[in-house]
């Protein structure tokens, strides 16, 4: 990849990295840092000559993995109000059949309540749009099992928006 090339890719996805990183951090400072070090940790493993087939699944593994020893050094859980404020809303059309407008800063102030593993395949689909192949390839898992989360992260939050529990 040529750096005319990576200047591109860069461009093209440093602010949905940011997103991704602000979203599951909840600090615009750090979620900043983050986002430049995953691009310098991709840039680093390219220029040693590795080669890499989907490089959009590949930053947001980077990203992924980073994000977990982030949160694992700072061991803290945090509200998503933040986000609200931020002007983060739903962009997908099946949750948007779930919620209104004013139900969105409810469901944020939830999606912090979902088991890490719902959240975290909600997060990569409805906020940052990807399509559950990526998801699946992402994660290193099958599509079908990414799809099937995705459907029991978005039970589980209407669950909790209702104020119920579905266990």
């Amino acid at each position: 990849m040529t750096d005319e090339q990576f200047i591109k890719f860069y461009d093209d996805y440093a602010d949905a990295i940011f997103r991704h990183c602000f979203y599951r951090i909840r600090d615009r400072e750090l979620a900043k840092d983050l986002s430049q070090e995953i691009f310098m940790r991709v840039w680093e493993y390219l220029a040693r000559g590795k080669e890499v087939l989907n490089l959009k699944a590949f930053v947001y593994k980077v990203a992924n993995n980073r994000i977990i020893d982030e949160v694992r050094k700072r061991k803290e859980i945090y509200s998503l109000d933040t986000l609200a404020e931020a002007g983060f809303d739903v962009n997908d059309g099946e949750q948007e059949a779930m919620l209104t407008a004013a139900d969105a800063k409810i469901a944020l102030s939830k999606l912090s309540e979902l088991p890490e593993d719902y959240r975290q395949v909600f997060v990569l689909r409805h906020i940052d749009g990807l399509p559950i192949k990526e998801i699946a390839e992402i994660l290193g898992e099958t599509e079908n099992n990414v799809s099937v989360r995705i459907h029991r992260a978005l039970k589980k939050l209407q669950f909790l928006i209702m104020g119920k529990s579905n266990e």
